[in-house]
């Protein structure tokens, strides 16, 4: 759960707990790395040393061409996941 003054957003994995195959099914994610959420993050490096800290393995922020810092992440399912910010 992710709140923020009157907003909640609930991120949910397909699974719970022991539920979760071992691999997952490619059917399944197949059209998974098309979806991407954004979200606002007025710290994008900080968000990307955080995360870094936590053991994910991923690039750096970059900027793109029209002027936001970007992060981006791929959940366990398969998600994007981009942290963004105007330069």
């Amino acid at each position: 759960m992710l709140s923020a003054g009157e907003t909640t957003l609930m991120l949910n994995t397909a699974y719970d707990g022991k539920q979760r195959p071992e691999f997952p099914d490619p059917k399944r994610i197949a059209v998974h790395h098309d979806t991407c959420l954004y979200f606002g993050c007025p710290d994008v490096d900080a968000a990307y040393e955080y995360l870094k800290e936590k053991g994910l393995v991923l690039g750096p922020p970059e900027v793109a061409h029209y002027g936001m810092k970007q992060l981006y992440v791929h959940d366990p399912d398969g998600y994007n996941l981009c942290f963004q910010w105007p330069v």
